[in-house]
């Protein structure tokens, strides 16, 4: 299967993984083969650094990103005298990192590039409108190691999570906290005018509405559900096993209360948090869904270890509703 079949239709696409050495960047260069291959005009960019040959963290080695002449590139400019490709410069756009201005440059040449964007969201978002404004019809988004911001509503139209076996020794392991991932992923949506006034306006605060649709501002959680008819909670921000483990411990009743956040990159609970709120009778939701596409999987661990491969991905398969595919297998 290509990854293009899943993702053409999107203008971004955010590359998450669960881990370092998940396989993020064979997945990036992957799109970039196939979308060449379309014709297809893209850019890309990423959320920490990448394309250097080895990891800076666990000094593994590292595929190296490889570009065809006329991509776009969003990229720090510390990070220029690593991309052996001829240049063109677009835009300085004022953006500072800590290695340097993020510029964006048109591709002359075919040659390898390292990319260091932007970390925060909302110049995040700059650079994507700004790669769209120079004629990028796909802009891709390689994320770091623990970003799910990246995957947020207002960042990129769709996500591609990427597993593998640097993520623990245990295939079991690996595929139950990549299937919690993606329940967190995939919670459904819930529309309410109030809650995404609150949420539009940054606000960080917690809301509660009762069964007859009043709002009112929480400030302590366990007591406002065991005091009222709540119905619906919204929190500003996110939402941490430290909110909702009181109420868990307590005799507090939560059977059928939908505790809602702004969007799936807000989910920072643990899986053991999650089932024992649903135990309870409560749901999740959120305001602005996010779009996971598909689970690739790496077999092939950068400490030393491996996977079989059929095995792998026959569990995954089982425990996620979405499509896997192996980046190793062309």
């Amino acid at each position: 299967m290509k990854l293009t079949d899943l993702t053409n239709k999107y203008y971004s696409l955010s590359i998450i993984g669960m881990c370092k050495n998940a396989g993020k960047t064979t997945v990036l260069n992957r799109l970039i083969d196939e979308m060449t291959k379309d014709g297809k005009n893209f850019a890309i960019t990423s959320i920490g650094r990448d394309g250097e040959g080895s990891d800076l963290v666990t000094r593994t080695h590292k595929p190296g990103i490889y570009v065809p002449s006329g991509t776009l590139v969003a990229t720090a400019t510390q990070m220029l005298k690593y991309c052996d490709v001829t240049r063109e410069i677009l835009d300085t756009t004022g953006i500072t990192t800590p290695l340097g201005e993020v510029i964006i440059f048109k591709a002359r040449s075919d040659g390898k590039v390292q990319i260091a964007g932007p970390s925060i969201v909302s110049q995040l978002i700059t650079v994507r409108e700004k790669l769209r404004s120079f004629g990028a019809q796909r802009v891709m988004i390689d994320g770091a190691i623990s970003r799910k911001s990246l995957c947020a509503h207002n960042v990129s139209d769709a996500t591609v999570l990427c597993t593998g076996a640097s993520y623990d020794k245990s295939i079991e392991k690996v595929v139950a906290d990549t299937g919690f991932i993606c329940e967190l992923l995939t919670v459904p949506e819930y529309k309410d005018a109030d809650f995404e006034k609150a949420e539009e306006s940054g606000s960080r605060n917690c809301f509660a509405k009762n069964a007859d649709g009043e709002l009112f501002i929480v400030d302590d959680l366990e007591k406002t559900l065991r005091e009222g008819k709540i119905k619906t909670v919204y929190f500003g921000g996110a939402l941490s096993d430290s909110m909702l483990k009181p109420v868990i411990m307590s005799s507090t009743s939560i059977k059928g209360v939908r505790f809602i956040v702004g969007d799936a990159s807000k989910f920072i609970m643990s899986r053991d948090i999650y089932i024992k709120t649903i135990a309870k009778g409560a749901s999740f939701g959120v305001l602005y869904g996010v779009n996971p596409v598909a689970v690739t999987i790496n077999p092939f661990s950068a400490y030393g270890f491996s996977f079989d491969k059929d095995e792998f991905m026959q569990k995954m398969k089982g425990a996620v509703k979405l499509p896997v595919i192996n980046v190793e297998e062309v």
